[in-house]
């Protein structure tokens, strides 16, 4: 196997459990290497470090898949996602979740969400690709599933030199795949719908509601297939609305409220035209909900972005009731928690608002953060209330 030294003094946030080795990091970065290709990492010393996959395109050169000089092979992943799963089984979310979360699961560029027996996996790096073989065999021993989509579309894996694919191992997955969460029955499409489908990594947040809307007028902005405005009509919300660009997520949603047996009026509507026209018309709402899908996928747009969170958020305050609660989010890993709490002090000073805030959240347990590595805690969802 071939070995890259890194660097003198490049070693230390490696050894400190960072899983990525940047390319201005190695020594050498040989001209012959391949995509995907197997590969340890060692100091300059020559000291194993660890080992992990390469690609040579990309500014994170090697992910790193283990510290143990052991077989990348089908028993490793095996071993891996039976971790995963044992560790979603203590958090007692039923029969579905997200079964691994990339680097967070020891699986750097791998994703996979568990709607009941169908598992719906995202092979995001050159490197996880060329281990498909091995993964897929790795799902069907520990989950025997009856369907494995592979929702390899993601933007991402351009970067990385990988087509677009969508493709269905199993039995044929025809339609919308009905699964429960916290007690609500969903009908998602996991082959066309965003990212895998459903956003499982907002699940204890969305059960926060329960003691924040009651007897509130709530708007759910971005509801997708209306998992924040559903948990918002089961927790007593007095009427609810629901706002999505795209017409087959609302459509879901309309189904997703009907199979639950909740009132709510969903539209189709562009969420920032909608709010302004909302805001013209002196609406008032007792809760607000903001989880817009990342306004940012590069640094060098951060600053672009946060004009955006802090349009929406700005508008929402001034749409908020005295005392009203705003949950608001953010999924980009570009725009950390300091930077989200600045966005939202200048919005409400422009919106003529104090807030304060209530509680502090991020993803669910099902997607686990990797300490020595802050890109893995990526969500962040501050719940306030204005005066």
């Amino acid at each position: 196997m071939r070995i890259l030294k890194l660097k003198k003094k490049e070693e230390r946030r490696i050894l400190r459990g960072h899983p990525w080795v940047f390319s201005n990091e190695l020594e050498l970065l040989p001209k012959d290497a391949a995509p995907g290709e197997l590969v340890d990492v060692a100091d300059h010393a020559g000291r194993f470090i660890g080992r992990g996959y390469l690609n040579p395109r990309s500014l994170i050169a090697v992910r790193i898949l283990t510290r143990r000089q052991e077989e990348i092979d089908t028993a490793f992943f095996i071993s891996r996602i039976s971790a995963a799963k044992d560790l979603r089984a203590r958090l007692s979310y039923g029969d579905s979740y997200r079964a691994v979360f990339s680097e967070g699961d020891g699986l750097p560029g791998l994703i996979v969400d568990k709607y009941g027996t169908v598992l719906v996996a995202q092979f995001l790096t050159a490197g996880i690709e060329q281990q498909a073989k091995n993964i897929i065999a790795g799902l069907q021993e520990v989950y025997a599933p009856s369907s494995i989509v592979l929702r390899n579309d993601s933007s991402s894996r351009e970067l990385e030199g990988l087509p677009r694919t969508v493709s269905v191992l199993g039995e044929p997955v025809a339609g919308p795949v009905e699964f429960e969460e916290s007690g609500i029955r969903y009908a998602v499409d996991v082959l066309e719908g965003q990212k895998t489908g459903f956003f499982f990594d907002q699940r204890e947040n969305r059960l926060a509601l329960r003691d924040l809307v009651r007897g509130r007028r709530t708007l759910d902005c971005f509801c997708y297939v209306g998992s924040w405005a559903i948990t918002a009509a089961k927790f007593g919300a007095s009427e609810v609305i629901g706002i999505d660009a795209s017409e087959r997520a609302v459509s879901l949603a309309r189904e997703n409220a009907a199979r639950n047996n909740v009132q709510a009026q969903f539209l189709v509507e562009d969420v920032f035209d909608e709010l302004r026209r909302m805001e013209k018309e002196r609406q008032r709402f007792g809760c607000i909900i903001l989880d817009p899908p990342a306004f940012v996928k590069s640094r060098a747009k951060v600053r672009e972005a946060l004009k955006g969170y802090k349009e929406i958020n700005l508008r929402a305050m001034r749409l908020l009731e005295q005392g009203g609660i705003l949950v608001t989010c953010s999924c980009s890993h570009h725009i950390d928690q300091e930077l989200f709490r600045e966005m939202l002090i200048d919005a409400s000073s422009s919106a003529g608002r104090q807030l304060r805030l209530l509680e502090l959240r991020s993803q669910a347990r099902d997607h686990p953060m990797l300490l020595a590595a802050r890109e893995t805690q990526y969500l962040k969802c501050f719940i306030v209330q204005t005066d």
